[in-house]
């Protein structure tokens, strides 16, 4: 390294321009990095949706989604396909490996898509994929609001705001760079309706056949290409394209004696509604017409919300006077708040890091080399991250936060020895460059094997899996970058830096650290002659540490405060929408007399196609509240949700379950369920699964901190069946065909052709007349055309009987899935799967072909557990073989690495003081601690070692280098401990995450640090390699 550090001492201007560069480029990187909340932990995945109306969740099943579900098994890289078929609606969900590209993923579903079509029924529309999106890709919401002086055109409001939205809003809002799709919901959408009258019809003995063939072959243009006349040409058109109501009425269906029969005589024609399936309300007042933005796949989600903000005043000028576009949600506040907290706690750390290091070095130029190290390593690890295509999130810009104080260790060490050797009498006739280049090359080797023992320490985190390993490798990532950062600093850097800015001649030791050496002097020798009672206590309170590991909680990862809360309600399966939206505004009106809530908005049932498959007994409750400074009754929002529980609770019929909107979609991602914890059931029969997922609930309803518990509500809904009569069809001469059209068109109404008025275009709905279907015995009474036509009323060939069945079938693993889902609040999730666990094995007996399976945050906190106690060993055997390596024998080797189960004291008693779980970031801060101890106990040894390679004796060089090691020892704690203060003492947003992992860095190294100075100079005699003195 030498002739290295005499390279980089000759061309100090160039390095200098080179620090410059680093620093200009990083700063420009930094601004440019995309900020959002989290890393996207989305699974690679392809939605297939398709549209099966009025079918039954039984039929849309067999005929829809186990064809498509099949289908998509055998695709190369998929790991799992899952279903939900509900009324109208199957959804089939494709996941692949997370090395699968999403474009190349959804290239082979299509074409699958495309080869099954033959195996699926005739279908207005053709099945067909998602949005590519993410599951935290719906990132803006927004609703719109009228004047009561609005001009609609006789159009009632919520028609015609829907309308707006969705054909000049959406198709705005969609050319924003970032933005996939646009979902509307709420309203009514426009739709031209025939009503007609059976009996009318069959006056004219005209069937339903006769009316749709005849408005299809009225409603449309052709072109006949063009005439030349004269120099010119005219293009040819044929113009009729219906355009009016009174168009409708007109068209003709039969002449009888020179009569024209209209449609307008069988039928009343006038504008109506779609059958909706969805809702939404405002703060329990009114209905409002609403839009979801979700973002396309792999874009930034800052970016995209700022690009849409600049876009909305843009469409909001193109609306007409008094229509208002109003943003209720979006992930942008999360995201700043998030990133800000993390960012704050980079910068305050970095403060508290320089006035240690002002402290320590006593020298303020030695002190600024170093504290110069720490924002080029930060702008290193920046230049990286832009080169990685990494955003500055939570996680990114936390593992910088971890490793600020770790910084400017390599710097303190070299810039420490050049300062030291720079005043020391033997060098006074040298050169300021030969002490420099010997000084540096002095201390670079193990400089390189300390901060390559802290990577080494954080591989761990590159081999987690799924959620977790999408969460914490960009963590992983960034203090890697941190570390290499610190590197070229310190070796590159400094030495130029030092060149520049300190001076030969005698030093004096600073007060400060004088005072230290003086108190630890006199303890130090006073634990030498007590070795046998310090290492016994020492093992006492390391084995009464262990003892508290038991009673710790565990959980996943720790609820991310994000200033909202949703409330999922799930009502009877048999409600109607209108009855739902009833409920859920009276819902509405309670928690909007609540403290601290600001306004409500609620989704009751699903938007339009491409969106999720939510049945009308499904809603959910957005309650954006106000800044906290302003509650007067509540301190904290846990109260507000226990209090709105409580009163919420006591409305009959209902199930609540307690989220966040982000959590909430997190969740969901995890296990497919909006809750923390999901137990699945998997079998065949609906009704055993049913019956069993009751027991559960009952059986582990009693489990103390186990919250929000429902069982899916997918059977109990009322269905009116039309069921042939395969004998008396036989013997009246009615073809089965005929009993299905009347199920199909005259009681559930086909959209059989488009009205075009310019760019838009509305649906022709053709169906009986309501008082001719409205309930069992109007059907029955329909008539049926035999083969001799003759009319035979549909009691006579088919019963109409009434029947319970699913709402919706979910599908998992080639099985129907059944899921009892609920939160874990007031203790830790280990803890209560771990009761429910036991009762469910003590009290619940599954048939054969029946199992269950623990889903949710659980699983994922026990496949991260899981992996991190292979790989977490097989690490620790790379760090002692690097130690090995570094000081050259076995036993000084042994001596540091005992102080690595030591460091779990400090750690373990701060999770235990301050109440936290034993998460995934904990577990990251127990392998941050490892390397730290592993790093402060190299420092310590190998200067043990050195002293007696010089000739000193074991006691004598003991004794000697604890006390000259005590400021790198010191310095390289408190700069890690006082670096990660900001984000223990935290409370903003995002800070809830990153707390876990800094109790455990800064509580064990209090231990590991005092372990450190004390044990190993206790232990050393016992571990004392044999070294021979050297010639100085």
């Amino acid at each position: 390294m030498k002739r290295f550090f005499e390279l980089i001492l000759k061309n100090r201007l160039i390095v200098i321009i080179l620090l410059l560069g680093v620093i200009v480029l990083g700063i420009f990187q930094y601004k440019s990095l995309p900020t959002d909340a989290f890393p996207d932990i989305s699974p690679i995945m392809v939605p297939v949706f398709a549209e099966a109306h009025g079918m039954a969740p039984e039929e849309v099943e067999r005929l829809i989604t186990f064809p498509i579900e099949s289908t998509m098994n055998g695709l190369p890289g998929v790991k799992m396909v899952k279903s939900t078929s509900a009324f109208g609606m199957a959804v089939v969900y494709v996941y692949f490996e997370d090395d699968i590209d999403i474009y190349f993923a959804r290239q082979i579903v299509a074409e699958r898509l495309a080869g099954a079509s033959g195996e699926l029924p005739e279908m207005h529309e053709p099945p067909a994929l998602g949005p590519i999106s993410t599951g935290l890709g719906e990132v803006f919401m927004y609703y719109l609001t009228a004047d009561s002086t609005i001009e609609t055109g006789g159009k009632p409001v919520n028609t015609y705001l829907r309308e707006l939205n969705d054909w000049a809003i959406k198709y705005q809002l969609q050319t924003v760079p970032g933005v996939t799709k646009i979902l509307s919901m709420g309203g009514h959408v426009l739709q031209y309706q025939i009503e007609i009258n059976p009996y009318a019809l069959n006056k004219y003995e005209l069937g339903l056949d006769d009316i749709i063939n005849s408005i299809s072959n009225n409603n449309r243009n052709a072109g006949g290409q063009f005439l030349v006349l004269g120099s010119e040409e005219y293009l040819v058109r044929g113009i009729g394209l219906l355009e009016t109501r009174e168009d409708l009425r007109n068209i003709q269906l039969k002449v009888i004696s020179g009569i024209p029969i209209r449609l307008g005589d069988v039928a009343e024609v006038d504008f109506g509604e779609e059958i909706r399936r969805g809702v939404v309300t405002r703060n329990g007042k009114d209905e409002v017409v609403a839009g979801i933005v979700m973002k396309l796949f792999g874009t930034n989600t800052s970016e995209v919300i700022r690009n849409l903000n600049q876009r909305i005043p843009e469409v909001q000028r193109s609306l007409p006077q008094g229509v208002h576009l109003v943003p209720y949600y979006n992930q942008n506040a999360l995201v700043n708040n998030a990133v800000n907290t993390v960012r704050n706690a980079l910068f305050q750390g970095g403060f508290l890091v320089i006035i240690i290091l002002a402290l320590f070095l006593g020298n303020a130029r030695s002190a600024l080399i170093v504290a110069l190290a720490l924002p080029v390593c930060a702008l290193i690890s920046a230049i990286f991250m832009g080169w990685a295509d990494m955003s500055a999130n939570l996680m990114s810009l936390g593992g910088i936060a971890i490793a600020i104080g770790m910084l400017g260790d390599a710097s303190i060490v070299i810039v420490e020895n050049i300062y030291r050797l720079l005043g020391d009498e033997k060098n006074k006739n040298k050169s300021k460059f030969e002490i420099i280049v010997t000084a540096c090359s002095e201390v670079s080797r193990p400089i390189i094997f300390s901060v390559s023992i802290i990577i080494i320490v954080f591989l761990p985190l590159f081999t987690l899996e799924g959620v977790e390993g999408k969460m914490f490798s960009p963590m992983a990532f960034t203090i890697t970058f941190a570390l290499l950062g610190s590197l070229i600093a310190a070796l590159i850097f400094s030495p130029v830096l030092a060149s520049l800015l300190l001076r030969k001649g005698q030093r004096k030791e600073f007060f400060f650290l004088r005072k230290l050496k003086s108190l630890y002097r006199p303890f130090l020798m006073f634990v030498l002659r007590h070795r046998i009672a310090v290492l016994t206590n020492t093992l006492v309170i390391f084995a009464g540490t262990l003892l508290l590991l038991p009673h710790l909680g565990t959980e996943f990862i720790p609820t991310l405060e994000e200033g909202a809360i949703q409330i999922n309600v799930t009502m009877a399966p048999s409600i109607s929408l209108v009855k739902a939206t009833e409920t859920v505004m009276k819902l509405e009106r309670i928690v909007m007399e609540f403290d601290g809530v600001e306004q409500t908005v609620s989704k009751i049932g699903r938007p339009e196609a491409g969106s999720h498959p939510h049945p009308v007994n499904s809603s959910h409750i957005q309650v954006m509240l106000k800044p906290q400074n302003e509650w007067n009754t509540f301190k904290s929002k846990a109260e507000l949700v226990e209090a709105l529980n409580e009163k919420l609770s006591e409305y009959p019929g209902i199930q609540l379950v307690f989220s966040q909107p982000i959590q909430n979609m997190f969740d969901e991602l995890l296990s497919g369920v909006k809750t923390q914890l999901a137990i699945k059931l998997y079998g065949e029969n609906l009704e055993i699964l049913q019956s069993k997922a009751e027991e559960i609930r009952e059986v582990i309803e009693p489990v103390d901190g186990l919250v929000d518990l429902s069982t899916e509500q997918s059977f109990g809904q009322p269905q009116v069946q039309i069921i042939a009569n395969r004998e008396a069809c036989a013997r009246y001469g009615v073809d089965i065909s005929e009993i299905l059209s009347v199920v199909e068109i005259a009681v559930g109404g086909e959209v059989i052709s488009q009205v075009f008025l310019n760019t838009r275009r509305f649906g022709i709905n053709v169906r009986f007349d309501e008082r001719y279907r409205d309930d069992p015995e109007s059907i029955r009474n329909i008539l049926v055309h035999s083969s001799d036509g003759v009319l035979i009323p549909l009691s006579q060939v088919a019963a109409v009987e009434t029947f319970i069945g699913p709402i919706q079938i979910n599908r998992e693993k080639n099985q129907r899935r059944w899921v009892i889902s609920g939160n874990v609040r007031g203790r830790d999730m280990g803890s209560v799967v771990g009761d429910i666990r036991r009762l469910v094995r003590e009290n619940i007996e599954l048939p054969y072909g029946y199992y269950l399976e623990y889903g949710g945050q659980f699983e994922n906190q026990e496949r991260a557990m899981r992996r991190l106690g292979i790989i977490v060993p097989v690490t620790f055997l790379l760090i002692f073989l690097l130690l090995y390596l570094s000081l050259g024998n076995l036993r000084s080797a042994t001596l540091i690495f005992i102080n690595v189960p030591l460091a779990l004291i400090g750690g373990i008693l701060g999770l235990f003081i301050t109440g936290e779980y034993l998460s995934v970031p904990a577990s990251v801060g127990f392998i941050a601690l490892f390397g730290i101890a592993v790093q402060n106990g190299l420092v310590l040894v190998s200067y043990i070692n050195h002293l007696r390679k010089r000739g000193s004796e074991i006691a004598d060089a003991v004794i000697q280098a604890s006390i000259l090691r005590l400021r790198p020892v010191l310095m390289t704690a408190l700069t890690t401990i006082l670096g990660l203060v900001p984000l223990l003492i935290s409370r903003g947003m995002g800070s809830e995450v990153q707390r876990p992992l800094a109790v455990v860095v800064v509580f064990g190294l209090i231990s590991s640090t005092f372990l450190t100075l004390v044990l190993i100079p206790v232990l050393y005699k016992w571990f004392a390699p044999g070294i021979t003195a050297e010639a100085d």
